[in-house]
C-alpha cells in the first residue's frame, strides 16, 4: 500500500491531494477555500488512472472552520470518488512551514510535536497556526492513520553556521531564535533529486544551484544532496525579488521610512510583503503581465524585470563561489518552468563558468524535465517541474514504513 493523503492547510483554505507514491499518480486533488466565511467553495477533481475523463465537483459549500472543511473533503471523496475505502491512505502528510531548529526531518505527529509547532508560530504567525489547525482537524477525520509533518525549513538544516547566522548581538539572537531558516525546502529537495535522475548521476555527486521562481522565489546551493545555503532567511521575505516581496533590502531603509514617512511596524510589514517586489516596481505582480508590459515598452516594467534578473544573477554567482563547481543550474516553479525570457536574462553573461544556453531549447514549450543548455555547455542548465505534494507523500511514506 502506497497511497498517501497530502494536506496543505492555510488560514482560510484546505488544499489536498491523494497520491499513489509508487506511481506518482494523483488519484484526486482539491481545494476548499474561503473557510470561515459565508461563501465557502470547493473544487474536487478525481482522476483515478484508467477511469477516463476526470470527475470534477465545483460548488459553493458551508465551511465555517477546518473541521467543516475536512467534512466537505470527505463528502467530495464519497460522492465523486475515488472511494477512500478502496483507496485508503496509509499516512496523511502535512505541510508545515516553520520547523525552526527543532525539526530536520519528516516527523510523526504526536502531542509534543503539536506543542512544538504551536510554539514555533512566533516565527511564522501567518502559517504555523493554520498548519496546526489542519493537523487537528485531519486527526479527527482520519483517527486511525499516522500523521506526518513535513517542514519547509527541514531541508535547510544542513546549512553551516556561517550560512545561517546573522551578524547581530549573539545573546539577543539566541534568546529570540533569530537566524536564517530558509523555505521552499520540500521543493528544493524534490527538484535536486529529480535533476540528478535526469542527468543519470547520484545526487551525492552533484553540485547544483536550484532556482524556485514563483510568486515567492528562492535560490538554493545544493552540495551532494544537502542544502548549504539558501536565499530566504528567518522569514520568506529575504533574498530574491518576488511577486510582491522586496527580497534583500538595506535595513536602514526601513528605519528611514519609519522616521520620515511615519510607517509603523504593521505598515512596514505590508510594504515589504504585499506592496513591493515587481508589483511595487511596475504595478504587475504576475511575471506574464510584467513581460507583456516590458515588451510594449513600459519603462517601469523594463526596470522591474532588470532588477529581478540582476538579483538572480547575483545569487547564481554567489552560490557558484560557495559550491566551487556547478554541475547544473536548475529552474523550477511557475516562472522558472515557463518563462524563457527570465531564464535567458538570468544566465546572460555567465559563460565565464561554462554556461551555454541553447535558445531553441530554452524557448521550447516542451513540458517535463528538460535540458536548455547546449550539449557542449560545461554547466548543464535544466528546467525541472517541481512536485511538492509528491515529495511530502514520499517523505511521509518513508517515515511510516520505517
Amino acid at each position: 500500500m502506497s497511497i498517501v493523503l497530502v494536506v496543505n492547510s492555510g488560514s482560510s483554505s484546505l488544499k489536498y491531494q491523494l497520491l499513489d507514491v509508487e506511481t506518482g499518480h494523483p488519484l484526486a486533488s482539491g481545494l476548499v477555500e474561503r473557510i470561515g466565511t459565508t461563501d465557502g467553495h470547493v473544487k474536487h477533481t478525481a482522476s483515478v488512472a484508467g477511469d477516463g475523463e476526470p470527475t470534477v465537483w465545483d460548488t459553493a459549500v458551508d465551511a465555517p472552520d477546518h473541521d467543516a472543511a475536512f467534512a466537505v473533503m470527505l463528502e467530495a471523496f464519497a460522492s465523486h470518488g475515488p472511494s477512500l475505502e478502496e483507496h485508503a491512505p496509509v499516512a496523511v502528510g502535512h505541510r508545515v512551514v516553520q520547523g525552526g531548529a527543532r525539526f530536520f526531518e519528516p516527523t510523526v505527529i504526536t502531542e509534543l510535536v503539536k506543542i512544538n509547532i504551536d510554539e514555533l508560530s512566533v516565527l511564522a504567525p501567518l502559517h504555523n497556526p493554520a498548519n496546526l489547525a489542519g493537523i487537528v482537524a485531519a486527526e479527527r477525520a482520519f483517527p486511525g492513520v499516522p500523521h506526518v509533518a513535513v517542514f519547509d525549513t527541514a531541508f535547510h538544516q544542513t546549512m553551516p553556521p556561517a550560512a545561517y547566522t546573522y551578524a547581530i548581538d549573539r545573546a539577543l539572537a539566541e534568546k529570540h531564535r533569530v537566524r536564517r531558516y530558509g523555505f521552499h525546502g520540500t521543493s528544493h529537495r524534490f527538484v535536486s533529486r529529480a535533476a540528478a535522475e535526469f542527468l543519470g548521476r547520484p545526487v551525492e555527486e552533484l553540485q547544483l544551484i536550484v532556482l524556485h521562481l514563483g510568486n515567492g522565489a528562492s535560490a538554493c546551493a545544493v552540495a551532494e544532496g544537502r542544502s548549504i545555503d539558501t536565499s530566504m532567511g528567518m522569514t520568506p521575505l529575504e533574498g530574491l525579488v518576488m511577486g510582491t516581496r522586496s527580497g534583500d533590502i538595506d535595513p536602514a531603509v526601513l528605519l528611514h521610512l519609519q522616521r520620515r514617512a511615519g510607517l509603523d511596524a504593521d505598515a512596514t510589514d505590508r510594504l515589504l510583503n504585499s506592496q513591493s517586489g515587481i508589483l511595487g516596481l511596475s504595478g504587475h505582480a504576475d511575471m506574464r503581465d510584467l513581460e507583456a508590459a516590458r515588451e510594449a515598452g513600459d519603462e517601469a516594467s523594463v526596470i522591474a524585470f532588470d532588477v529581478y534578473t540582476h538579483r538572480l544573477r547575483s545569487y547564481i554567482g554567489a552560490y557558484a563561489a560557495q559550491l566551487g563547481r556547478v554541475d547544473a543550474i536548475v529552474f523550477t516553479a511557475g516562472v522558472g518552468e515557463n518563462s524563457a525570457t527570465v531564464r535567458a536574462a538570468a544566465l546572460a553573461g555567465l559563460d565565464w563558468f561554462g554556461v551555454e544556453v541553447d535558445d531553441e531549447r530554452n524557448r521550447s514549450r516542451e513540458r517535463g524535465a528538460r535540458r536548455i543548455s547546449t550539449d557542449a555547455s560545461r554547466t548543464a542548465v535544466l528546467v525541472v517541474p517541481t512536485n511538492e505534494e509528491l515529495e511530502i507523500a514520499r517523505q511521509a511514506l518513508e517515515v511510516v514504513r520505517g
